[in-house]
């Protein structure tokens, strides 16, 4: 049947069963058939990966190709095993597998011819010259009679078609909250999903730790930075997810109130003692002066025994390392840095001393023995710090901070957990449908629940893995460590790959707490919260790659993804380089000149195609503007990713 998008999705599932049950037929198939003319996405992909996997050698029957998909991370981008089953059962019979490739292929040249009317129709309303229209239609003809006609896109960069926060993964109150949030706020889901694990890392970071193995213990503190340019609604944002963290510090130190009080009134009255006991002994006779003495060092002695609890804090906001490590000590060795700017960084820079310092925020990442104020008479360490950083940056200030001192080498940047949405500055909807109540409230309740229920821990609750949960991490790291080789999809980020598997463990320890708010340290991490864990992390890992390739690449680069981003968000097929100007001039790409080198790194990563330069005009004046068709690909909808009802319906 051929659906409203111009596909036969019989003929399409007919000709990849046929494939999967009898391999000796891809040469033939993948000489007629590209990714590219599958009209289901998921099928694309799984074309493409077949033919790869031909073009290696290697065959592609069902259990080979399901294997192949499960290590490069695609098998759920297809639809899993199951879905690969139902191709071979839904296939009628191989030897058709032609006849259904010449529908699929015809079908493909029919939405090619189809997406010519549309790119000459947008073209013709940039103000191209009809000799110039004629031309690209010819061009645009002869493209769409040429199998294949464009070459395969070379990624520009990791930083493009990232994937969407998995929000749906979190627990049930938490997963609402984000999605209300982001509704009303018209911002990213990213970023109020971040924020809200950087949440329950204040919360719980200090206060539990997770335990695989046996002998493998990971705290529960993330470093969580969503990159947002200026005008998103990041305070909006934080303010929504952080204010029950607030109102639960005001809670706790109304609670502590009673016992300050009461502690400063006896260290008051046993001051007082001692000093009065002091000033007799020093004007006894020598007889009773040595009793007075010891009568005076025992008030002296009380006096000292009490200590003054110090008011609960759970959030700061841009401290230096210094006072960061102050806070940690008086606070138990916990504190969170939430914040919707990314001030924090120029400070660890050296912004006031001059000097880098990030041993606080390394050492408070890692739960490693920190030494304070040694000089003072409260001097001492604090044994497992737990730091907590939630922050919103602008990209400048991703970019800035990779040339920071010490950022890289010493494993700040390989410590954060990045995110990195798709602005939607320009497409948020007015009116957008405020908070419900009910979910407002219930996150309210549950995070203050979480956080007053853990704040009586004063050595960390463990949470222990049940035997299958500890061999999901196995799995995970079995997966990471080919990654990591030289060569391997995470060569060069080794720094943040190597601590991946931890971090997955954090966030799943963080899971359970929030799914079980009042025992969850008795209750054993279960093998579905680590795999939700994981996904989680995989979304972290494909922005991470994301974060470092911009915090490495050039200018032209970095303009060619705010022009592809322009051409995904307007749906545009054909333009001209005075159209794309007029869209995009800003301070980042002011002038005409400053558009051809990024125009020029998208042609060459197969984005764009040039028209033939247009003939100047005779009677002079202003120039025809070069004119651009976009690769039908750069419009192919993304895989979807897990519903949270499919979770919940499981």
């Amino acid at each position: 049947m051929v659906t409203q998008a111009g596909h036969d999705l019989a003929a399409e599932q007919a000709v990849i069963g046929a494939a999967l049950l009898a391999p000796n037929l891809m040469a033939d198939l993948a000489a007629t058939l590209a990714p590219g003319d599958f009209g289901r996405p998921a099928h694309g992909v799984l074309w493409e990966a077949m033919c790869g996997m031909h073009a290696a050698g290697t065959p592609t029957d069902p259990i080979t190709v399901t294997a192949h998909l499960a290590e490069t991370g695609q098998l759920g981008k297809v639809g899993g095993a199951p879905y690969l089953h139902t191709l071979t059962t839904q296939t009628p019979s191989t030897g058709n597998a032609a006849h259904y490739a010449g529908i699929v292929a015809d079908l493909a040249k029919r939405r090619k011819v189809a997406d010519v009317g549309a790119q000459l129709a947008q073209l013709a309303t940039s103000g191209a010259d009809a000799a110039d229209l004629v031309a690209a239609g010819r061009a645009m003809l002869d493209d769409a009679e040429v199998p294949g006609g464009w070459s395969p896109l070379v990624p520009l960069g990791r930083g493009r078609h990232l994937p969407v926060f998995p929000a749906e993964l979190l627990p049930d109150w938490v997963a609402e909250q984000v999605f209300a949030v982001a509704e009303f706020t018209q911002t990213p889901i990213d970023a109020a999903g971040s924020i809200a694990l950087a949440c329950l890392s204040t919360a719980a970071g200090g206060r539990a730790e997770v335990e695989v193995r046996g002998s493998w213990r990971e705290p529960t503190n993330l470093f969580t930075v969503v990159v947002l340019p200026p005008g998103s609604r990041k305070s909006a944002v934080f303010a929504a997810m952080v204010g029950p963290i607030l109102l639960a510090e005001k809670a706790l130190a109304e609670r502590t109130a009673p016992a300050i009080i009461e502690a400063e009134l006896s260290a008051k009255v046993a001051g007082k003692a001692a000093e009065k006991a002091a000033l007799a002994a020093a004007n006894a006779d020598p007889a009773a002066r040595d009793t007075l003495i010891a009568e005076a060092t025992a008030a002296a002695m009380n006096a000292e025994a009490i200590t003054v609890p110090v008011k609960p804090q759970l959030v700061a906001d841009d401290v230096t390392s210094e006072t960061a490590q102050q806070i940690l000590a008086a606070q138990g060795g916990r504190i969170a840095v939430l914040s919707p700017e990314g001030g924090i960084f120029a400070t660890m820079a050296g912004r006031y001393s001059g000097t880098p310092n990030l041993e606080v925020f390394l050492k408070g990442h890692a739960g490693d023995m920190m030494r304070v104020d040694r000089l003072s008479r409260d001097g001492g360490h604090v044994d497992k710090p737990a730091l907590t950083m939630g922050l919103a940056v602008q990209p400048e200030i991703l970019r800035d901070i990779a040339g920071m001192p010490g950022f890289r080498g010493l494993g700040l940047l390989a410590r954060i957990l990045f995110a990195l949405p798709e602005n939607t500055v320009g497409r948020r909807k007015i009116g957008a449908d405020p908070i419900p109540t009910q979910v407002a409230a219930e996150y309210h309740a549950h995070l203050h629940a979480l956080v007053l229920t853990l704040a009586e821990w004063t050595d960390p609750a463990v949470l222990v893995l049940t035997p299958q949960a500890n061999d999901a991490v196995l799995d995970i790291e079995r997966q990471v460590e080919p990654r990591l080789a030289p060569g391997g999809a995470w060569s060069h980020v080794v720094d943040w790959g190597s601590k991946y598997t931890g971090a997955v463990v954090r966030i799943a320890g963080l899971i359970h707490l929030a799914e079980h708010l009042h025992d969850g340290w008795g209750k054993p991490v279960g093998v579905d919260t680590i795999e939700r864990a994981a996904l989680i992390g995989e979304y972290y890992a494909a922005h991470a790659l994301g974060a470092f390739d911009d915090m490495g690449s050039d200018q032209a680069t970095r303009n060619a993804r705010t022009i592809l981003a322009w051409i995904e968000r307007t749906n545009t097929r054909a333009f001209t380089k005075r159209e794309v100007f007029r869209a995009l001039k800003s301070t980042q790409i002011p002038t005409a000149a400053d558009f051809d080198a990024p125009l020029s790194v998208l042609e060459a990563h197969g984005y764009l195609r040039q028209l033939d330069p247009p003939t100047p005009k005779r009677a002079g004046g202003r120039p025809p503007s070069p004119s651009y068709l976009v690769n039908p690909e750069v419009h192919q909808p993304a895989a979807t990713v897990h519903p949270l009802a499919a979770r919940k319906a499981a």
